[in-house]
């Protein structure tokens, strides 16, 4: 009867079992695909990230490098002399120590007189004097020019020191 059963198509006790597996295969493929669906999709976030961390990190070298050139600039030998006669400061003498049992080593003696700062040449071309001889001064404000002199020599700012200068390059 099995024969006959199995040539007019009726119910065969193999195929019931074959369902659920073929089930089975087509869930884990399934599956499969969306997890490397949401693999690829937070690999591709990652690259996107660290190509973000990149450009961001040659901006910041490239900063820290001009950074560095501005440091290297500064303390260079030449821009610390510059910077130190602009603030008034004259080179010391000879070192005076004092040693722990108080005995002084060396001879103290007051620093010179730093010279008076240089004032800037301020060129006027001929004819272009405004009205009343007055000469711009470097504040902005017209200075009377002085008869036989060329340039204006501003006046010492009041308290006998010289006033700092903005640091180039800030």
């Amino acid at each position: 009867m099995k024969r006959l059963g199995r040539v007019l198509g009726g119910p065969v006790a193999g195929q019931a079992a074959r369902t659920p597996f073929v089930l089975l295969v087509v869930a884990l493929l399934g599956g499969g695909l969306i997890s490397l669906l949401l693999l690829n999709s937070a690999l591709n976030e990652g690259s996107f990230q660290l190509s973000k961390l990149k450009r961001e990190t040659t901006t910041l070298t490239d900063e820290e490098q001009a950074l560095q050139r501005d440091v290297d600039g500064y303390s260079a030998p030449d821009a610390l002399q510059r910077r130190a006669h602009e603030l008034g400061l004259v080179p010391g003498g000879s070192p005076v120590f004092i040693g722990l049992d108080g005995k002084v080593a060396g001879a103290a003696s007051p620093a010179a007189e730093p010279p008076p700062p240089s004032p800037p040449a301020v060129s006027v071309p001929s004819g272009s004097a405004p009205p009343g001889g007055a000469v711009p001064s470097p504040a902005g404000s017209p200075a009377p020019a002085p008869s036989g002199s060329a340039a204006p020599v501003p006046a010492a700012p009041s308290g006998g020191a010289a006033q700092p200068s903005q640091t180039p390059g800030r």
